[in-house]
C-alpha cells in the first residue's frame, strides 16, 4: 500500500468526510454533519485534514481559545485504521502548531477520557518533543455535567512552549 500523505487546512466539502471518519474510529464522539462542516470552515486554520490518494485518513479539529488567543484547543483527533502506525496524528498536531495562525500559541489543551490511553500517550509523547509539562484536571464531569451519559472529560494542558520548540519538534 502506498503510504504517501498529504497534509492540509480542510475545506467545507470535507464536511461529510469527516462525518464518515470520525464514524470509523470509535470511541470517539460524533458529531453532526453540521458541527463537521463548521469545522472544516470557520476553524480551517486550526484544524487539518490528511490525505492518502483520494481517501481522507485524519483530520484533527481544534480552534483557539475566544478569551484566551495563546491557547489551542484540540477538539478531536481521527486516524482512519488503514493509516495508523505511521505518526500521522502526531505529524498532524505538529503542523497546526506550525501554522502562522498559531505562532503565538504557548499552551495547547484538550480533553480526554481516563480509558482513552492513546490519546494520552499521544498527548504526553507532544509533551515531551516540546520539551515542556503537562497538566491535567477534571473539565466536565460525568454527574455534574453529563448526567450521568458521558464519562468524565480530563482536560490536559500542555505548555509553556513558544515556535521554536515547535520547529525543533517537526
Amino acid at each position: 500500500m502506498n503510504h504517501a500523505t498529504s497534509f492540509r487546512p480542510p475545506l467545507p466539502e470535507d464536511g461529510a468526510q469527516v462525518h464518515q471518519l470520525v464514524s470509523e474510529c470509535p470511541p470517539l464522539d460524533q458529531n453532526s454533519v453540521y458541527c463537521n462542516l463548521l469545522q472544516c470552515s470557520h476553524f480551517r486554520d486550526t484544524s487539518v485534514a490528511v490525505d492518502m490518494g483520494d481517501r481522507l485518513v485524519g483530520f484533527i479539529s481544534g480552534y483557539l481559545i475566544p478569551d484566551r488567543p495563546d491557547t489551542l484547543f484540540i477538539w478531536q483527533v481521527a486516524v482512519h485504521e488503514q493509516a495508523r502506525g505511521l505518526g500521522l496524528a502526531s505529524r498532524m498536531l505538529l503542523e497546526i502548531l506550525r501554522r502562522p495562525q498559531c505562532a503565538k500559541v504557548s499552551y495547547l489543551e484538550t480533553s480526554i477520557t481516563a480509558d482513552n490511553q492513546a490519546s494520552w500517550g499521544l498527548f504526553k509523547r507532544l509533551a515531551d518533543r516540546l520539551g515542556t509539562n503537562t497538566q491535567d484536571s477534571t473539565l466536565f464531569d460525568r454527574d455534574r455535567h453529563f448526567r450521568g451519559q458521558h464519562d468524565t472529560e480530563c482536560l490536559v494542558k500542555i505548555g509553556p512552549f513558544n515556535n521554536a520548540q515547535v520547529i525543533e519538534a517537526s
